[in-house]
């Protein structure tokens, strides 16, 4: 009897302390996400607000009409356009340095880690120098391309090199952790079992990194719709013929047209928000 009782008191102890605990630390959950839920609505919420206030300022009619202006319809298409190049390359770009790095030891591993990190680093506008200064008409390879007649320099594939600079750490940030947590035991399995290295990759190691490899390329897709710098760099900002989106939407707030500036952001907003949707419907997936 004197052992129950002295089991009892002590548990009875316990769920006092731990009743008195948990009040202030609700308190403060509930302070974090109110804290979160203004700034997400003074950083990001009252911006949107704001941009799409503005598109339809002078009526939905005035708003279509400045979208489908040629030069603003001809920045997104190439705006999109530029993101199905890119994309794709990153991707495969990513998988290769992923499955090198964590598949295989050998001499400059980590610093080919660090290269990778290396567009983070670099401001997006002094990418686009670098990129002028190699293949500009007085750059380091200009005379070489222009004696062959190619022009790199203010045309779309300038657009494309910078984007893939910019964007290609993306996906290989993604699957290069993964990969390593995951280890090499299902691929090392599936070779024993006699697959070979092409079936090994599409029934086994592709599977595993499906979600990390899509939440990679919805983050380059992001960057590469908004990206600015590089881009005005090395594309000339030519109205109508190398203008993406971000571009347009400076030239149409230097022509003091502010309604098409902002018609033009709403478009680029929209891009954005399906953008964060699908990156929280992968991280839902991948945690499921």
């Amino acid at each position: 009897m004197q052992t129950a009782t002295n089991r009892a008191v002590p548990a009875t102890a316990g769920r006092s302390t731990r009743r008195h605990g948990i009040a202030p630390l609700r308190r403060s959950q509930w302070l974090l996400v109110m804290t979160a839920i203004i700034l997400s609505v003074l950083i990001v919420g009252v911006p949107m607000a704001v941009i799409f206030t503005y598109a339809f300022r002078e009526g939905v009619a005035v708003y279509f009409s400045q979208i489908a202006q040629p030069a603003t319809l001809h920045a997104v298409w190439l705006t999109v356009l530029t993101a199905l190049v890119v994309v794709p390359i990153n991707m495969v770009f990513g998988i290769c340095v992923a499955w090198l790095v964590t598949r295989f030891r050998f001499p400059g591993r980590q610093l080919l880690v660090t290269f990778i990190e290396i567009p983070f680093s670099v401001s997006p506008i002094v990418a686009g120098v670098t990129y002028l200064f190699l293949y500009g008409s007085q750059g380091l390879l200009g005379p070489l391309l222009e004696s062959y007649d190619i022009k790199i320099m203010f045309t779309v594939p300038a657009i494309f090199l910078v984007s893939l600079f910019v964007t290609s750490p993306f996906v290989a940030r993604e699957l290069i952790p993964l990969m390593q947590a995951q280890g090499s035991e299902d691929e090392e399995a599936a070779i024993t079992l006699g697959a070979t290295g092409l079936q090994t990759f599409f029934y086994v190691t592709l599977p595993n990194i499906r979600w990390a490899l899509l939440y990679g390329a919805v983050l380059c897709n992001a960057r590469v719709m908004g990206e600015f710098g590089a881009v005005s760099v090395v594309s000339g900002a030519i109205r109508g013929q190398t203008n993406t989106l971000p571009l347009q939407i400076e030239l149409l707030f230097n022509d003091y047209n502010v309604t098409g500036a902002f018609a033009a952001s709403s478009t680029l907003a929209l891009i954005a928000v399906v953008t964060l949707i699908l990156k929280y419907l992968l991280e839902r997936k991948q945690m499921s």
